[in-house]
């Protein structure tokens, strides 16, 4: 939530516009050696109480838009479980759980792959007996890389995007499911890619198609079922976050092939995973929200 001040100020000039210093990291990067400094809501965000004793679970909650989402819910009353990769996300994912304490909820992290069936079971089953049950499943985590040609990317690369995209995406819903009461919401992170797939992010564009599809299918199943549980997705445009230097190598220019000429800030995204997943959006399902500076998903 903002000020008058912040809300009456042109968009387009609201952060940091390109070109931005090149500033190559390993992947997936992290957030202390991002520059400018992404915003995630850590002085801005104010909850009003909309997921009041929910209970989460946010992949790729550790850094970029997994963060400014696990800001935000837990500043609207819900508790959180944080699913991260590896080694190298750990002091990402502590400073993110901080953020979650200091809102007064409960912060849970889990550290592994979610490549792995097994492990995907164990987040949804760590998520029930640490926070007491699952109200909410925002699967977030990706993989990406940027490259030129088809020729530039492995057979491995190609399976671990599909495989950490949009495989593990149905891991976590198929063990999230039994645990889900009526009310419940998943909400999946699509992708501006897709409606307008980047030509260097083949395997990652596609996967978010694939997601959109999923997305829109199991939202049907899950209602005609008469679970009650509500499945949606949000698609954003270019945000800056460690993923954008750490997979791609000409950052410097990043989103300003948008209408607002600019990158987005994941305290800009966090918003619409808050509504899809409060009764505010009691009526939405199947649904896509575009978060994409004005860039087009029709």
């Amino acid at each position: 939530m903002e000020n008058k001040e912040d809300l009456s100020k042109n968009p387009a000039e609201k952060y940091p516009q390109p070109p931005f210093p090149k500033q190559d990291q390993p992947a997936p990067g992290k957030e202390e050696l991002l520059h400018p400094n992404a915003d995630h809501g850590e002085k801005s965000y104010k909850g009003s109480g909309k997921l009041e004793g929910k209970k989460a679970v946010i992949t790729g909650g550790d850094s970029g838009i997994g963060r400014a989402v696990a800001i935000a819910f837990a500043r609207e009353g819900a508790d959180v479980l944080i699913s991260y990769l590896d080694d190298m996300e750990d002091d990402d994912a502590r400073i993110t759980a901080e953020y979650v304490e200091a809102a007064g909820r409960k912060a849970v992290l889990i550290k592994g792959d979610i490549q792995e069936e097994a492990h995907c079971r164990h987040i949804i089953d760590t998520a029930v007996k640490k926070l007491g049950g699952l109200d909410i499943l925002v699967n977030n985590a990706a993989f990406q890389m940027a490259r030129k040609t088809m020729d530039d990317i492995s057979s491995a690369e190609w399976d671990r995007t599909f495989r950490t995209n949009i495989t593990a995406m149905f891991y976590l819903c198929k063990a999230a499911e039994p645990h889900l009461k009526p009310g419940s919401s998943i909400i999946n992170t699509t992708s501006v890619n897709a409606y307008s797939p980047n030509e260097e992010l083949l395997p990652y564009a596609a996967t978010k198609g694939a997601i959109q599809n999923f997305t829109a299918n199991l939202s049907q199943i899950l209602l005609k079922d008469g679970k009650g549980i509500r499945v949606n997705a949000v698609a954003p445009g270019p945000i800056w976050t460690p993923l954008i230097p750490s997979t791609i190598p000409d950052h410097e220019e990043f989103g300003k092939d948008t209408p607002m000429q600019r990158a987005g800030q994941p305290a800009e995204v966090a918003p619409a995973y808050v509504f899809l997943a409060s009764a505010d959006a009691s009526y939405i399902a199947g649904a896509t929200i575009p978060v994409t500076g004005g860039r087009i998903t029709i």
